[in-house]
């Protein structure tokens, strides 16, 4: 299933041979993390310019290749990766691969788009800084890792986007994507023999050179931390987090169950008891981040300014009682299967089983059966949840931002305590 080619390319296939459809991604180990303050923004900068022609292909031909054929690309930068993807009809397979190919390795990057690009960089910046319910996320993140790369915005800011230049780019572009850096996926109607003879006739003219290395993420936090963005809005967002467990850690499949019971849909305790029950929110939900090396729990909610406290206080009222009452039999086997149906569900389409496993293999995951995950979550038990939620639940990993027409800060602060 997996691959690596003679100049480094790692390539994978999951033929899915009762398909119409076959989807492919080139993934590069390039995000924010391998970013610093002065170039911050750079690997989504790339990313969007990719889509703008390439030496031998205008932006619209592209576009017009791959939808004239019924399919459909984009793009997407994240902390650990950015990835370029495309769904087609399994005849058209060569297109796909040819196209993304292109895209990656022979982009124009004309100097008049760059500086488009980056206007259009900076105007994203500026709406999600006037979306509440987004930007809330960002200043968390920084507050988790400050002064740090995986702390840093995606997008980067408006000073470090206007000051890229072509140079810059370039030069990124020819340290990152180089095969030895890169992983090619294809998943659908397609077989490994076929996906490796399109990796050799589009891939193999790269140049193979060492990958790049992030900086490690650090944790020193001692004590709950609170910020406080008054924004005159008609909704106050909050966004809490607690340090956790890393994408590798034995303890993610209990992370994950953890996150299910707690608020990652309709039946969850959070969203039963603080939206159904107590009406103090109109949305709240769980999730956790996890990454290479550093990971965390996050619940994030919107609602009145004047139910802000007592929201707080009955969120972390559900995180105590997770960590000292064992999880009934019922609620947890619910939350397994919950978990096992969404992992199944995303197993049926080429696109999202190409995104799911191309995140696992990019950052290095060795687990990749179906069944064997299965049998990991089926596994997690009550003394599990117990461990991992005492474990993530703790004072001194407590974050909290907020964004709106905060009155009193200080009692705010004052219930920071489980």
């Amino acid at each position: 299933m997996i691959n690596k080619t003679k100049n480094g390319l790692m390539v994978a296939t999951k033929e899915m041979s009762h398909m119409e459809s076959v989807s492919f991604g080139i993934w590069i180990k390039a995000g924010v993390r391998y970013e610093n303050t002065k170039n911050n923004g750079i690997s989504h900068l790339l990313e969007h310019l990719l889509f703008k022609g390439t030496k031998t292909r205008g932006m619209r031909e592209i576009k017009e290749a791959i939808e004239g054929r019924g399919g459909s690309f984009n793009g997407f930068t994240s902390e650990e990766v950015t990835c370029y993807l495309v769904k087609l009809l399994a005849k058209d397979a060569a297109l796909g691969v040819d196209i993304l190919s292109d895209m990656v390795l022979n982009p124009k990057l004309d100097e008049k788009e760059i500086e488009k690009e980056k206007s259009v960089i900076v105007e994203e910046i500026n709406m999600y800084k006037d979306i509440p319910s987004q930007h809330v996320h960002e200043i968390l993140t920084e507050m988790l890792w400050p002064d740090q790369p995986l702390g840093m915005p995606l997008a980067g800011t408006v000073e470090s986007v206007n000051s890229m230049n072509k140079r810059d780019v370039e030069a990124y572009k020819n340290i990152f994507y180089n095969p030895n850096n890169m992983l090619l996926i294809g998943t659908g109607r397609i077989r490994e023999s076929e996906l490796l003879d399109l990796a050799g006739k589009y891939l193999s003219t790269a140049t193979k050179a060492p990958s790049p290395k992030f900086m490690k993420a650090v944790n020193d936090q001692r004590e709950p931390f609170l910020k406080v963005a008054k924004k005159d809005t008609e909704q106050t967002h909050m966004a809490l987090a607690f340090h956790a467990m890393n994408r590798l850690s034995p303890d993610r499949y209990a992370a994950s169950i953890l996150n299910i019971i707690l608020g990652a849909n309709m039946s969850s305790r959070l969203f039963h008891v603080i939206r159904d029950e107590l009406a103090l929110c109109y949305e709240i939900s769980s999730s956790v981040r996890k990454y290479e090396d550093a990971g965390a729990f996050v619940i994030g909610a919107g609602l009145d300014e004047s139910n802000l406290v007592r929201a707080i206080e009955v969120i972390l009222k559900e995180l105590n009682r997770i960590k000292k009452e064992p999880v009934p039999d019922e609620e947890l086997d619910r939350a397994k299967e919950f978990c096992k149906g969404q992992l199944l569900f995303t197993m049926e389409d080429t696109m999202s089983h190409m995104l799911w496993l191309g995140e696992k293999i990019a950052s290095g995951e060795k687990e990749l059966d179906i069944k064997r995950i299965m049998d990991r979550v089926s596994s997690v038990n009550k003394d599990d949840i117990l461990r991992v939620a005492g474990s993530i639940f703790k004072d001194e990993s407590m974050n909290l931002a907020v964004i709106g027409p905060v009155k009193d800060e200080n009692r705010l602060k004052g219930v920071l305590r489980l």
